[in-house]
């Protein structure tokens, strides 16, 4: 995959898990929680991979 590509895959995953976390807040309950944690292990999973390319 190219550079490019992988740029813009991980802007879109960032917007993506970025909008999980904002909408979860939004919903009590347990079903906002679970969206929430999905939209951060998905930012955490960026980060890392980053901080792995980076090393």
């Amino acid at each position: 995959m190219s550079t490019v590509a992988k740029g813009i895959l991980n802007v879109v995953l960032f917007i993506a898990f970025m909008t999980m976390v904002i909408l979860g807040q939004r919903s009590i309950g347990y079903a906002g929680l679970s969206v929430m944690m999905v939209g951060l292990i998905g930012l955490l999973a960026q980060l890392w991979a980053y901080n792995r390319h980076y090393r």
